[in-house]
C-alpha cells in the first residue's frame, strides 16, 4: 500500500549516491586478485589458538577479521578467502575454523526457526511450490537477493558437478542506473511492500513483513530484497497487494541486477570462503546439477557485524532488533 513517499518527493529530487568503493560494476572486477585474499600461515595458527592452542598468537587472526570487516562495511562489500584450511581436510575441522572466524567478525545469528547458527546449503529435495520451503534447500536458481543479517559467509565443501556459480551486484550501482534512466520507477523502490516469512513467524507477528526494498538512513542506502518471497506474500489476503507501478519497478530492478556488465561471477572451489555484506550487495547463484556421489555442499554463517551502519527502525520487523552488533537472523520466540 502506498505511503505517499512517491508523491511527496519529486522524482527529480531522488538522492544521488556518491561514488565509493561499493559503486562498482562487475565488468571492472575481472582481475580476481582485486577481491581475493590469501590467508597466511600465522593467521591460520591464530584461529587455531581460539580452539585452545595456548602456544598460538591470536593477534594475526584478529587482524584478519578486522581487515575483512572493514572491507565488508567500507570497501567493495565482499571478499573471497583462500587458504583458510586444506580443501582435502576434515569437514568438522573446517566448520570449526569457519565458525571461529565468524565469531571474530561479530555475533552469529540464527538462520532458521530451529536456531541453527551454522547452516547447510544443499539440495535436500524441497519443492519451491511449498510456501514453507527456503530456496537454499533446493538446486534452483535463487535470483538476486539479500539475507536477513549484516553479512553472510559461505564455505565451499564441494562444488556442483555443473552450475551453482556465485554472482554479486552492487545495490548502489543498480539504484544509480535506475535513478538515471527510469527515476519514476526508482522512487517506488522506497515504498514498503509485503514479503513472505515462509512459515518462520515470530510470536505476535504477521506471517509477512512490510519493509521497502531500498531505504535511506543516516546517509546510507540499504537494501532488503527477496523477489520470490515478495511474490509469494500474495497468498495472504490481508497483506498489501503490489501496485502495478511497484511491480514494474521490481522488474526493472531485477533486469539491471542481471545485466552482465553490472554483476560479477565467481566459482567457489573446495575450501574457499566468500563473505558478503547484505545491506549494500545482492547475491545470487545459478541452478546446478549434482554428481549424486558428491553433491554440492556449502556451509553458511549469518553475522551481525561490530561497527556496522545504523539501520532504519522499520528493519525491526525482520531483524528483531536494530542494535548494531546484535541484530538480524530468524528468531521466532
Amino acid at each position: 500500500m502506498c505511503t505517499g513517499w512517491v508523491y511527496n518527493m519529486a522524482v527529480s529530487n531522488l538522492p544521488i549516491v556518491a561514488p565509493t568503493a561499493r559503486t562498482w560494476r562487475g565488468s571492472e572486477l575481472s582481475d580476481t586478485s582485486i577481491w581475493t585474499r590469501i590467508v597466511t600461515a600465522s593467521e591460520r595458527l591464530g584461529l587455531n589458538g581460539d580452539a585452545g592452542d595456548s602456544s598460538a598468537d591470536t593477534s594475526d587472526a584478529q587482524d584478519l577479521a578486522d581487515e575483512i570487516r572493514s572491507e565488508l562495511i567500507h570497501g567493495r562489500g565482499f571478499v573471497l578467502l583462500k587458504g583458510l584450511f586444506s580443501a582435502s581436510g576434515d569437514m568438522g575441522e573446517a566448520a570449526d575454523v569457519f565458525v571461529r572466524l565468524g565469531q571474530r567478525l561479530g555475533s552469529l545469528r540464527s538462520q532458521n526457526a530451529a536456531g541453527d547458527l551454522l547452516g547447510h546449503v544443499k539440495d535436500v529435495g524441497r519443492d519451491l511450490d511449498d510456501p514453507t520451503a527456503r530456496i537454499y534447500q533446493t538446486n534452483a536458481r535463487q535470483t538476486f537477493h539479500t539475507d536477513s543479517a549484516d553479512a553472510v559467509g559461505l564455505l565451499c565443501i564441494r562444488p556442483a558437478a555443473e552450475g551453482g556459480r556465485s554472482m554479486l551486484v552492487s545495490v548502489e550501482t543498480i539504484y544509480e542506473e535506475m535513478r538515471r534512466t527510469k527515476p519514476h520507477l526508482a522512487a517506488w523502490m522506497f515504498e514498503p511492500l509485503a514479503t513472505d516469512r515462509r512459515g518462520e513467524i515470530p510470536d505476535g507477528r504477521d506471517p509477512w513483513f512490510e519493509i521497502p526494498v531500498l531505504s535511506w538512513h543516516e546517509g546510507q542506502l540499504s537494501c532488503l530484497y527477496q523477489r520470490q518471497y515478495i511474490d509469494s506474500a500474495a497468498r495472504f489476503p490481508d497483506a498489501s497487494p503490489l501496485d502495478p507501478e511497484h511491480r514494474d519497478a521490481l522488474d526493472e530492478f531485477d533486469r539491471l541486477a542481471n545485466r552482465p556488465d553490472l554483476h560479477m561471477v565467481m566459482d567457489l572451489e573446495p575450501g574457499d570462503v566468500q563473505l558478503v555484506h547484505n545491506h549494500g550487495l545482492l547475491h545470487d547463484r545459478t541452478s546446478w546439477i549434482d554428481d549424486p556421489t558428491r553433491p554440492r555442499h556449502l556451509l553458511r554463517l549469518w553475522v551481525s557485524l561490530a561497527g556496522d551502519r545504523s539501520l532504519p527502525p522499520v528493519y525491526e520487523q525482520r531483524y528483531g532488533s536494530i542494535v548494531v552488533g546484535d541484530r538480524g537472523g530468524i528468531v521466532v520466540r
